[in-house]
């Protein structure tokens, strides 16, 4: 009676894909998700995007050369710059998540990718409340 073989673990990674822009998209929403409610309300309306980079002016105006170091971006008025009300005509506040610089900065580390994901996010919703990094150190120590 034969048995089955079964493959090392190494060897379940030869048939997956680096995830495309929906289910980043899915894992950047589970990592919001997972944020302590009390912070997730502070949010607001606050789109979360996905995009595989940066576009050209965003790079230009950041002064940024390579765009797989710009791995996220707050885009709008934090409250720290008294952003607290939409005002008419006002883009709404935005975090960007660059896909591809991510799953770059992933490969080149030992980092699970949700981590990474979740860290950014973190980082640029930080921009919106201007908090410190001590501050966003705290609150990824309370995510999950």
């Amino acid at each position: 009676m034969a048995t089955a073989i079964e493959p090392e673990p190494h060897l379940s990674w030869q048939n997956a894909f680096a995830p495309d822009l929906s289910a980043f998209e899915a894992i950047a929403g589970q990592a919001f998700a997972t944020l302590p409610e009390p912070f997730r309300n502070l949010c607001g309306d606050i789109e979360i995007r996905v995009a595989d980079m940066a576009d050209d002016d965003v790079l230009d105006e950041l002064s940024i050369d390579d765009p797989f170091l710009l791995m996220g971006l707050f885009e709008g008025v934090g409250l720290a710059q008294g952003g607290a009300e939409m005002l008419s005509g006002q883009m709404p506040n935005r975090v960007w998540l660059y896909r591809r610089a991510i799953l770059d900065y992933w490969c080149g580390h030992e980092e699970p990718l949700g981590g990474i994901i979740s860290h950014v996010l973190i980082h640029e919703l930080g921009h919106h409340f201007g908090l410190s990094d001590a501050d966003m150190y705290a609150l990824e120590a309370e995510t999950p």
